[in-house]
């Protein structure tokens, strides 16, 4: 079984691109199972945010192109979206996606988020019967070490997030939060970080609008904040200072419009958007408005440039950390991948084992229950201890990844003939159990045993 991993990111593509392939939470287990129908698909996992969207695949033989079924899937031009997608193979896969979910490749490094959308992605892969044995090994060990990266580094020692590089963002552009009144549009995790971020900084007053009334009430409550009714949104958004707006929508929520009168009504006193969302909740035309300032998604990496500074250090621990468990993840693939040839040499030596038995079955019936018991131990005693050191050979080669040496083993031990048979099994041998003589010689073996 082959890995395969296709997509983009916040390094790789403009937030214009990433918002078009983006998959909303509750189609991703749709989107999964299209993707499992896709040719040459045998598992498969989709990790979207706002970030990036990636395809995992588990596959036999070709690859399946994974670029053009992104292209048609989301009617992106493939000439368009092909300069910015990465293309990861087996091992390089394994590397990206233990990065991914270790937050070593997140705008914000040990942001906490990313562990918890993979493991979403994971589940609703789960749902659609696209997580086979190749895909829990994986992902299973993709958790581990993301762990392992939490508690032997200080990677994630302080919250870090998209919302809190946000905030500090807001607070950059002011000098200070006292007395700012910040409007969170949206009510979700990102929304509920942000306004634990601002309170810390000390922003002035909160207001939270979202599409569910209850999900704003009960966020405001936690935060002593106010709720602005979603049908009220556009005619109370100027009461803002800033707004901070991450929502699940696929359509601009603030158009220039909208910025024209929001600056009307606060007598041109400036206005400052931040969109953390993905698709856009802005529509970007608001910024040429004087007086508009409007940051997104991707304005964010200067400010997050600054926290991969800050924690340079632990980000090379924790590569450490990431080679160990990919050279351990390796290992025991390479160990479960040769258990067919394990199963294949032990069936064709007991093939063998029984043919040979067959073939003196009329030089052995005269025996009694016990002394054929007695043979068939025997022989198959003699079978394992045979078997024993290419057993051995077979397993080192697989700790060791060396694929030419396992082929070299079973090529040694279990040759196959055109008619596909074990020629070992089907060559009559040079000497037998066949003989008076011989079948005495058993007789008197084993009567003296």
């Amino acid at each position: 079984m082959r890995i395969s991993l296709t997509g983009l990111n916040h390094k790789t593509a403009p937030v214009e691109l990433r918002e078009r392939l983006a998959i909303a939470p509750e189609k991703l287990a749709v989107e999964t199972a299209e993707l499992l129908a896709y040719d040459g698909v045998c598992e498969c996992l989709i990790l979207s945010t706002c970030n990036r969207v990636e395809l995992l695949v588990c596959h036999e033989g070709e690859d399946p192109g994974l670029p053009g079924y992104l292209s048609r899937r989301f009617s992106v031009d493939a000439a368009a979206l092909q300069p910015h997608l990465y293309n990861y193979r087996d091992v390089d896969a394994v590397r990206h996606l233990f990065r991914v979910a270790s937050s070593l490749d997140s705008m914000v490094v040990g942001e906490p988020q990313i562990l918890g959308q993979v493991k979403q992605s994971f589940s609703a892969a789960r749902g659609v019967g696209a997580v086979g044995p190749e895909l829990e090994r994986l992902l299973q060990s993709a958790f581990t070490a993301a762990k392992k990266v939490r508690t032997e580094t200080r990677i994630g020692a302080s919250s870090v997030s998209i919302a809190s590089v946000a905030v500090d963002l807001a607070r950059k552009i002011f000098g200070s939060l006292e007395g700012k009144r910040v409007l969170l549009v949206g009510a979700g995790k990102m929304s509920e970080l942000a306004a634990r971020h601002l309170m810390q900084q000390g922003a002035g007053s909160l207001l939270i609008s979202n599409r569910t009334h209850e999900r704003a009430l009960a966020l405001a409550s936690k935060f002593n904040g106010h709720v602005v009714r979603f049908d009220d949104l556009h005619a109370r958004a100027d009461e803002a200072d800033i707004l901070i707006t991450s929502t699940g929508s696929t359509e601009f929520l603030f158009r220039a419009p909208h910025a024209q009168q929001f600056l009307q009504r606060r007598r041109n006193r400036p206005m400052f958007f931040i969109d953390i969302a993905v698709p856009r909740d802005v529509d970007p035309a608001i910024n040429r408005l004087e007086g508009i300032f409007l940051y997104d998604i991707d304005d964010l990496q200067s400010v997050a440039a600054t926290n991969l500074a800050d924690r340079g250090g632990e980000a090379r621990m924790a590569e450490g950390i990431l080679d160990q468990e990919i050279d351990r993840y390796k290992q025991r693939t390479e160990v479960l991948d040769v258990v067919p040839a394990l199963v294949d040499l032990q069936a064709a030596a007991e093939d063998m084992r029984q043919a040979e038995l067959r073939r003196n079955h009329a030089h052995l019936r005269s025996l009694t229950a016990e002394q054929q018991e007695a043979v068939d131990a025997i022989t198959r005693g003699l079978m394992n201890k045979f078997l024993h050191q290419p057993l051995q050979m077979l397993k080192a080669a697989a700790r060791d990844g060396d694929s030419a040496r396992i082929e070299a083993i079973r090529a040694a031990f279990q040759r196959e003939s055109r008619n596909g048979h074990s020629e070992a099994a089907s060559q009559e041998p040079e000497t037998s159990l066949g003989g008076a003589e011989q079948s005495g010689g058993t007789k008197s073996l084993l009567s003296k045993s």
